[in-house]
Parts: C-alpha cells; structure tokens; sequence
C-alpha cells in the first residue's frame, strides 16, 4: 500500500478524500505520506499534505503521534503547507488529550496580527474548530480573533477580509463567549466595514442572535 497510495496521490484529479479513507483503513501507508510532504514534485508534495489534512479530520486519532509534526510545518517557508498544517493542528484538537495544543496556543495564533492575511485567515477559520473542542480556551481565542482588526497586513482591504473571517469564525461559537461584550462591539464596528460582504456578515450575525443595531 506504501508505494501504492504514492503513485495513486501522483495521478491528475486523483481523489485524496478517498485516499484517505484507504489509508485510515491501511495506517501503515502513514510513512509514505510523511515522506512525501518532503518531495521534490509538487503534485506528490501538496497531494499527500491534503491527504493528511482529510486523515486528521475523518480519524484525528491515527494521526496524533504525529503532533509535532505538524507544529514544526507552522515553520515552513511553503506556504501552502504551512496553511494545511493550520488546519491539521486544529483537528487534531478533537484527540488532544495530552492538551499538546496549549503549548503551543501562543505560536498558532501568531499569525493574526500579521503579515500575511491568507495565512491569519486560516488560522481565524480554524479558530472556532478548536473553540468547540477545547471550549476551556475559547475566552483565550475569542481575544486572539480580535486582534485582527489591528493587523498589518499587506492592505487595508486585506484586514477588512480578515474581519469578514471572524465575524464567520465567532458566528460558531458566539453562544459559549462568556464574555460576549468585546465581540459584539466588533461585530456592529464592521457595519461600517467598506467592503459590502463584510457588513452583510455583521447584519446577519446581529440579526441572528438578536442583537440591537
């Protein structure tokens, strides 16, 4: 299956959804997985992170020995990994019983503030997920979301996006806030919000949980 499932990840439009529900059933083609992250194709390289991205949300247990794995990933130079292993790491949270994500609460949530807005957004998508597995940390991450309305990213319009993520980020988890004063606040700021979708977002979320505005 090692050599197998690296040849059926090669192939254009392969299905890696699919793959990874073979692999769940054949954990021992974990390691050529792993191995592929490192290859120099890149249709190897992306498949097999994606691959893992879809092994860490249907079976987040076979894959959480390889923690550290994915931390180190928060590092790469490619963003394109770095942006999967976001989403790992917080599906991952779901098995996280040796609470290795507290560790590294500060680092993960880093990338908020800036510069980068895709790499932000996906960690603010990501956000919630880990907000309704861990819910002891959600005053903790709802603190860290709202940092976004201070980043500097490449441009004004690029923070805007960012708020639309939050307020989209907060909306699943909105209920559990104990304090929920920060956040509505945010919420009824991005009324004003240049960019049309983003005030949409704010009117829908207000309207939602009954919200004067």
């Amino acid at each position: 299956m090692g050599i197998g499932v690296i040849q059926k990840i090669a192939r254009k439009g392969s299905d890696k959804e699919k793959i990874a529900a073979e692999v769940i059933k054949n954990p021992e083609a974990l390691l050529s997985l792993f191995e592929g992250i490192n290859s120099d194709k890149a249709a190897i390289r992306y498949g097999c992170e994606k691959t893992l991205r879809f092994i860490s949300e249907k079976n987040p247990e076979l894959l959480y020995s390889h923690f550290d794995f994915f931390v180190k990933m928060l590092d790469s130079e490619n963003n394109f990994l770095k942006w999967g292993a976001i989403i790992t790491i917080a599906n991952l949270t779901r098995a996280d019983k040796g609470n290795r994500f507290e560790k590294i609460f500060d680092k993960y949530f880093s990338t908020i503030p800036g510069p980068v807005m895709i790499t932000a957004g996906n960690t603010i998508g990501s956000a919630a997920k880990i907000a309704l597995y861990k819910p002891h940390l959600i005053e903790r991450i709802t603190k860290e979301i709202l940092k976004v309305e201070k980043a500097k990213y490449q441009t004004k319009e690029c923070v805007n996006v960012a708020c639309g993520h939050a307020i989209d980020s907060f909306s699943q988890f909105y209920e559990k806030i104990i304090d929920k004063g920060p956040v509505i606040e945010f919420i009824k700021r991005q009324l004003r919000n240049t960019r049309v979708p983003v005030r949409k977002r704010a009117e829908k979320f207000l309207k939602k949980h009954k919200i004067t505005f």
